[in-house]
């Protein structure tokens, strides 16, 4: 196998592990455990936490001490192993801490795979710029595989998507140790300060810097919300009459997996839009995109619907490559070549650290107390669906839920899904307003032609 091949490999297995259970774990927490909303909120802040610190921490290593394709095989094999501990898991608080190991070995390998194969490019004198990108566009592939791969064997509600997501992982950790040599790097003794990226900090002090890392905040906050809730919020349509053996119902992963090919091509459009209009106004696309992403899917279904549910995923591209890829290029044009490593892992830390876990926790909070509607009568259920007693799809919605005197024992729950997203819209709105008003900068078209590249 070729080397740039190899390098294919890791990045399809790298989120191909992901992608077994990041956009499905919803259907497993609700339709076969039962667990509390806001406890499924806390699940996702694992992500933010985890790439926090543990990406630095990771990196140092790699750089210090331990071979790069080492420390990342050991971290995927140690995660792996804990995935496959999952299954056995029954109580949700238990659940959070075992994931939040199993991505304190996990977030840390998505930087770690950059490195290594930036490493063995430039060691077998490829051009990172040219090889690279259609490399690493088959990470995307492996995380659609994995999606479609989950849905179509039946096991998107099972426990057994964490098995299988554990078992390429392991894979993935042996595989590792078969590539080329990544050896730390002889580099002159910095600062605490600067080795941990402190020193990228004092661009708070500067006015559009600052705007600039408050915003990514305020959007990081919605980046995980569709992979939380938005395969979930399919399949509960299954709970109703119209929908219950509806096709894109039984395989809703592959319909949101449209989000991640969208993402594929939006990429490719980056430059042109960077070029014409300028990072400002290709971040405020963005958010404009989420605006749209969200209200979409507020007034979608699986029948005539359909185009709305699909036009969000279409959408879903521009959302998240724009905001992600230019605001990385803002980083990089706007900070000192001393500092914009540690500039790049300060974005990251306000986008995916903070603003996922603010927004992961509190959208569970907020669903739980004011999005959930709480049947405890038999008569108020049927109400709703419009469904029987002795139907089929009442059994299905109740699970086997003891009745007493045409009482629950326990309230069955079901999502208020189109006032969730009205909401998860508007927040987009008013964050894109704000933007627009108060961030300042002025397009250089040479200089982003520069960038880019």
């Amino acid at each position: 196998m070729g080397l740039k091949n190899r390098l294919v490999l890791m990045n399809f297995m790298q989120f191909f592990v992901w992608g077994a259970w990041l956009i499905t774990i919803y259907n497993y927490w609700f339709e076969t455990k039962h667990w509390e909303g806001v406890q499924f909120g806390a699940v996702f802040t694992t992500l933010g936490l985890s790439s926090l610190f543990m990406p630095t921490i990771a990196g140092i290593i790699a750089d210090k001490w331990i071979n790069a394709e080492r420390i990342y095989g050991l971290l995927h094999i140690t995660g792996g192993i804990i995935l496959c501990y999952l299954p056995q898991v029954s109580d949700p608080t238990t659940f959070f801490w075992v994931i939040f190991a199993a991505m304190l070995c996990y977030m840390p390998t998505i930087a770690l795979s950059n490195s290594v194969a930036y490493s063995i490019l430039k060691s077998n004198q490829f051009d990172v710029i040219k090889h690279f990108p259609p490399i690493r566009v088959w990470g995307t592939i492996g995380f659609i595989v994995a999606m479609w791969f989950v849905n179509i064997t039946g096991n998107k509600a099972s426990s057994n998507q964490f098995l299988i997501s554990g078992a390429a992982a392991i894979a993935l950790g042996l595989y590792a140790f078969t590539l080329p040599k990544c050896r730390p790097s002889r580099t002159e003794q910095k600062s605490v300060a600067a080795t941990f990226g402190l020193d990228a900090f004092k661009l708070f002090g500067d006015y559009k810097m600052f705007l600039f890392f408050l915003f990514s905040l305020f959007l990081g906050a919605s980046l995980q919300l569709t992979n939380m809730y938005g395969d979930g919020y399919i399949s509960e349509f299954g709970n109703f009459g119209p929908y219950q053996n509806s096709v894109i119902v039984k395989y809703s992963t592959v319909v949101m997996s449209i989000s991640q090919i969208s993402e594929t091509l939006f990429i490719l459009a980056i430059p042109f839009f960077l070029k014409r209009f300028g990072i400002k106004y290709v971040m405020l696309i963005s958010m404009i995109a989420w605006v749209f992403r969200f209200g979409l899917l507020a007034y979608g279904n699986p029948a005539e619907g359909l185009w709305m549910i699909i036009a969000s995923c279409i959408v879903y591209g521009m959302a998240f490559d724009f905001f992600n890829v230019s605001g990385s290029l803002f980083v990089e044009s706007n900070t000192a070549p001393s500092i914009r490593s540690s500039a790049q892992g300060l974005f990251m830390m306000m986008t995916n650290g903070f603003g996922a876990v603010i927004g992961s926790y509190l959208s569970g909070v907020l669903i739980q107390q004011y999005f959930t509607l709480k049947f405890r009568t038999v008569h108020a259920l049927t109400n709703h669906l419009n469904i029987t007693p002795a139907s089929s799809l009442f059994h299905k919605v109740t699970n086997g839920i003891p009745i007493h005197k045409g009482h629950f024992t326990h309230a069955i729950e079901m999502k208020n899904w189109p006032a969730i997203w009205i909401t998860f819209a508007l927040y987009s709105l008013v964050i894109a307003i704000l933007f627009a008003f108060l961030f300042r900068h002025k397009h250089e078209p040479d200089q982003i032609g520069e960038v880019t590249h």
